[in-house]
């Protein structure tokens, strides 16, 4: 199963210092029933696209509360064995963690598929976003809107490989 992972910049650093993401238990994000339910499609593809935005909103809250984080989303693609990830059914009818998964133990790393992290051009939108965000969970739909700038920018993919060039 591939989860997607929400980080900063920092943790991401911060994980490849340690060589893993964690420690346990961990958020992340997949293709869970409730997902599918709520996104209905069958095409794993458009359905795992899902699961990486919402790792993605995430990554905003994450930035959201950290004033010295760059604004940059950053998402870890990781391949988990099946059971690895658990998703909470009593969280299933709830939208805001639609797709979430528990893992219980730190992930390595090497295992992971790709990183996905938003372009440098994308800084000023995901800070604007990560500002208006308390707003906008009040229903604020300016602020609402400044969010969905954010959401705009497509994160890019790199290799595991290519960390060091994106925390250095």
């Amino acid at each position: 199963m591939r989860v997607y992972v929400p980080l900063t910049l920092s943790g991401l650093a911060v994980a490849h210092g340690a060589g893993e993401i964690g420690p346990g238990p961990l958020t992340a994000y997949a293709v869970t029933p409730s997902l599918r339910e709520w996104y209905v499609s069958d095409d794993i593809e458009e359905l795992e696209y899902a699961a990486l935005n919402r790792a993605a909103s995430a990554s905003l809250r994450l930035i959201a509360g950290r004033p010295d984080e760059t604004r940059r989303r950053v998402v870890v693609a990781v391949d988990v064995p099946d059971g690895a990830a658990v998703a909470d059914p009593d969280q299933a009818l709830d939208a805001s963690s639609l797709g979430e998964v528990r893992i219980a133990q730190a992930l390595a790393l090497s295992k992971a598929a790709a990183v996905h992290v938003d372009a440098d051009d994308a800084e000023k939108d995901v800070a604007a976003a990560a500002a208006a965000l308390g707003a906008a969970d009040l229903g604020d739909d300016d602020a609402r809107f400044t969010v969905d700038g954010a959401e705009d920018h497509e994160l890019l993919w790199f290799g595991i490989q290519e960390i060091p060039g994106l925390i250095g």
